[in-house]
């Protein structure tokens, strides 16, 4: 009898760990996430664009800008053409602040009133003071793309684009200096999504490693490949903590693991001689 009492003791503690994964769930996926799923709202420059009445040159700005990295984020026309995207028939007025297609000069500027670090480092550089001087050369759509803009990867530096204007052999120095960061910024990436398959969230891993990649890519806008290489150092040391902050975590994930499968089995192996006992027949 003194078993049976021991045994049902232990099992009835068991809520306790359920409640607790329960809770943690709750927080992460409901508290987290609105009723009624994201909210869409009317957008006049995409309906526009969108129709038929359109030009097709007009329309593909809509499919591009759906393919790229700002549609991914959010980001629509009026965050950077101004207007108003509710009322078509001031959407593009001046008195509502749109701001048509920039030229090449106005590029950087354009683009820099959110990538503010990266535009100081472009002014700065070849690229930059060749625009300035001459209104030509690279800017931020030539690499980058304008309504299909690109996520900041170091494919961007290929033959194919850079020999446009200059030999490639110095793009090629600075793309390998760049490589052995962004391949490490690749790996915990990937360290993230795996973590978050499994039900954790490592929100301030993935902030230190969002703050490192944008520190990193605004340098190599200067298009130094000296400063580029002298700072390589300072970065791979700075994302070698956040591989090992990840990968303390999975293995605490293991360790619950492991010994959630022990009382697993525990609680199977004494429900057993809970069992046994019970059919032991009485001398």
């Amino acid at each position: 009898m003194r078993y049976l009492v021991l045994s049902v003791m232990m099992i009835m503690s068991l809520p306790s760990f359920s409640a607790a994964g329960y809770r943690e769930d709750f927080a992460q996926e409901f508290l987290s996430k609105t009723w009624a799923g994201e909210r869409i709202e009317e957008n006049a420059c995409i309906d526009c664009h969108s129709s038929e009445q359109m030009k097709p040159a007009f329309q593909d700005i809509v499919d591009e800008w759906k393919k790229s990295w700002h549609a991914q984020n959010t980001i629509y026309c009026q965050d950077c053409h101004g207007g108003d995207p509710k009322d078509p028939s001031v959407s593009m007025t001046h008195q509502r602040g749109f701001v048509g297609s920039p030229s090449a000069r106005q590029v950087p500027e354009f683009c820099g009133k959110c990538h503010i670090g990266i535009l100081k480092n472009y002014l700065e550089s070849g690229h930059g003071k060749a625009l300035r001087a001459t209104g030509k050369g690279p800017h931020c759509t030539v690499c980058h793309g304008s309504h299909n803009v690109q996520r900041a990867n170091i494919d961007i530096i290929n033959e194919q684009r850079c020999a446009k204007c200059h030999s490639y052999e110095r793009a090629k120095v600075m793309k390998q200096a760049l490589f052995l960061v962004e391949k490490k910024a690749g790996e915990i990436e990937d360290g993230i999504k795996a973590l978050r398959r499994a039900g954790v969230y490592p929100d301030e891993q993935e902030r230190a490693l969002f703050n490192t990649q944008a520190e990193f890519r605004t340098l190599f806008h200067t298009v130094d490949v000296s400063l580029v290489n002298e700072r390589t150092d300072e970065f791979t040391r700075k994302l070698g903590a956040i591989e090992k902050d990840i990968q303390g975590t999975f293995i605490e994930l293991r360790s619950r693991k492991n010994f959630s499968a022990f009382l697993m089995a525990l609680f199977s192996g004494m429900g057993i001689v809970i069992f046994l006992i019970t059919k032991t027949p009485d001398k």
